[in-house]
């Protein structure tokens, strides 16, 4: 178990030392009011993707998020008196103006219900009528008309368009637009409103891989822990340049735009369409987003790669050989190699032969390659990773291209962050190390007693950031949330003697072979994804004798080797020298895969023709794989893999 205050590392006893500003804040606005005064006039926000481009210093986002809650409590926004603050849908995806509604909602003294506006109307009106809002805002005109005929069971006092569209009439109610808002603030004081950090300050609701979201209660104190400790790992400057590309209703993007703007950053907004225009012209130090991301990433680079010559494809792929020997031996020496975490004398005396060797032969291809791949995509130096697990291979290329991956852990429940990689000790394959005042422990899936040190279990934690509790479903707040404060987070894992988390599953994701062998799904899968003609895949096989997969294949490179085989036409996914591809890619990738085992072999397979995406319901808005429903959905086809 780790404790609840670990050692500090001298970098972080430095960087808290330099980060003192927020440490007696006692809510989010007050953390708003400090970086205006801070950074007044340096630029927060810049978004190139509106017309007409909006960039706003920190001193116009603060005046704005006071006017928007001046005239919110215009329009009858006054604190509760209750046990909770009075609630605020705000319906929207990211944008400069969803900060300016999010912390005008807190200044106005209520609390806001956050959800993306591509989620699906029913699951909205769920949100409604679950977090009883008295006041809902969103995105559009669009996104109004959508929900507009499901809208007549709810008493809103009004609803604000965050588009400067012409609000429609509506006989029952009133509705505004965004600058009618602001308009109200001159003929409207607004009245200062404390909270205390125990006083909820959001409703999240989590996007889950299952049946309707609760609304995850998330205090002032909550936040604002993750902000203070999440500076012990990085200390930004004002004026670094942050890519946004998650949703902002997600706690994990939503608590990291909170810490970059504590510190002065300024935020480029993106989206999957223009990201790699957009990283190579804005060229930002960091970037926070989900494995998803970095394999699209990661396989645009392989590809240009394979559309080389052959001598050239040859040539790079010598140097990255080269370089992974150079940076597994540098590992070894730093005792930060998952697999090898105390190396023997001979284990660092081979790698320290090896190690200047192959170091030239990692700098040539810095030179030739290497600084190329980085030019492309901007020379950002930092990504941070979270959302799921990172696949080793992903691990890999990106230390030897030279971007610094820091992998975390979390979820909606607390906040989100409970553990992260340092830049001064990033074990990679691990989710790092707990952030200040929170408390990890393993316990076994049966018993819930503690076991010992590198012992896998469920994972539990306690600490500053674990919520308040779920909105009105005190049932399964007792179960998430025990007696003494442990919050189970459902997944699996174990402690490295350092107090490193390496995560190895989720509970519920388990397949449990017929044998009584369990699987965990999660590291094959992403053994499998190091394929060229692997998109997507989901292992099967629940109470079977072997397990089993559904393929979503990538079209272009099996067109590819298709037509290099001499192939004609468009690809026939059921072809035999299509299926003998897939069995043969299987196979080795599977085997090789550390800690393979007999059971981990993949018996049988389909390919799918319709990608997993969030539009057909079988993705979250996290890009995470909905596998419940993709058994629902594909059972007929699962069930013929094991007839």
């Amino acid at each position: 178990m780790a404790g609840p205050s670990p050692t500090l590392a001298p970098q972080e006893r430095e960087n808290l030392a330099a980060s003192q500003d927020y440490l007696q804040c006692t809510s989010l606005p007050e953390v708003w009011a400090i970086a205006a005064r801070k950074f007044a006039n340096t630029t927060a926000v810049c978004d190139t993707h509106r017309d007409p481009e909006v960039r706003m210093t920190y001193g116009q986002l603060h005046q704005q998020m006071q006017q928007f809650a001046a005239g919110l409590q215009s329009l009858g926004i006054v604190p509760s008196g209750e046990a909770y603050p009075t609630r605020v849908a705000l319906i929207s995806d990211n944008q400069p103006r969803w900060l300016v509604a999010d912390q005008g909602i807190m200044l106005a003294g209520a609390a806001n219900v956050v959800r993306s506006a591509q989620a699906d109307v029913r699951e909205l009106l769920f949100i409604l009528k679950n977090s009883e809002a008295v006041a809902l805002i969103v995105e559009d005109l669009a996104l109004l008309k959508k929900l507009r005929s499901g809208l007549d069971d709810f008493a809103l006092k009004f609803i604000i368009l965050l588009s400067d569209e012409t609000p429609p009439n509506d006989s029952d109610r009133t509705i505004y637009n965004f600058s009618e808002i602001l308009a109200l603030a001159p003929n409207a004081k607004l009245i200062p409103h404390g909270f205390d950090r125990d006083q909820l300050a959001t409703l999240m609701y989590t996007s889950g891989t299952s049946g309707m979201p609760k609304g995850v209660m998330l205090t002032h104190g909550n936040l604002i822990h993750q902000l203070n400790t999440a500076s012990c790992v990085l200390l930004l400057n004002e004026g670094d340049r942050v890519m946004s590309i998650l949703p902002i209703w997600h706690t994990y993007e939503r608590t990291f735009e909170y810490f970059i703007f504590s510190r002065g950053c300024t935020q480029f907004y993106t989206n999957i369409r223009y990201v790699k225009k957009d990283l190579k012209e804005h060229k930002p130090k960091y970037m926070v987003g989900v494995p998803r991301l970095w394999e699209s990433i990661y396989e645009g680079i392989q590809k240009q790669f394979r559309d080389q010559p052959a001598d050239k494809q040859k040539l790079v792929n010598r140097f990255l050989a080269a370089s992974q020997t150079y940076i597994n031996s540098k590992r070894t020496l730093q005792n930060l190699h998952l697999d090898n975490l105390n190396p023997s004398f001979t284990d660092k005396f081979i790698s320290a032969i090896k190690l200047p060797f192959f170091w030239i032969f990692h700098k040539i291809g810095d030179k030739l390659v290497y600084s190329k791949i980085r030019s492309g995509i901007g020379n950002i130096q930092y990504v941070v990773s979270g959302g799921g697990s990172i696949a080793d291979h992903l691990e890999d290329f990106f230390e030897i291209i030279g971007v610094e991956v820091l992998g975390g852990y979390g979820l909606t429940e607390t906040s989100p962050i409970t553990h992260v990689r340092r830049p001064w000790r990033n074990l990679r394959g691990s989710d790092g190390q707990p952030l200040m005042y929170t408390e990890t422990k393993i316990v076994d899936f049966d018993s819930r007693q503690p076991v010992g040190t590198g012992k896998k279990g469920i994972v539990l934690l306690r600490g500053p950031q674990i919520m308040k509790g779920y909105f009105n479903n005190p049932e399964a707040t007792r179960k998430a949330i025990d007696s003494d404060g442990w919050f189970d987070s459902g997944d699996l894992g174990y402690i490295t003697e350092w107090g490193d988390l390496v995560l190895t599953g989720r509970a519920k994701d388990t397949i449990v072979l017929s044998n009584g062998e369990n699987i965990e799904p999660l590291p094959i899968e992403n053994a499998c994804l190091r394929s060229p003609y692997i998109d997507q895949i989901m292992l099967v096989g629940q109470d079977q004798k072997t397990i089993g997969a559904l393929i979503v294949p990538n079209l272009d490179e099996l067109q590819q080797w298709s037509a290099q085989k001499g192939y004609s036409g468009d690809v026939d996914l059921s072809s035999k020298p299509i299926q003998d591809l897939f069995k043969t890619e299987l196979l080795q990738r599977v085997k090789d895969r550390a800690g393979y085992r007999p059971d981990d072999r993949i018996a049988g397979f389909r390919l799918l023709s319709e990608p997993f995406t969030i539009e057909n319901g079988l993705l979250t808005q996290t890009l995470k794989v909905r596998r419940n429903v993709v058994m629902e959905q594909y059972a007929a086809i699962i069930n013929e893999i094991f007839v």
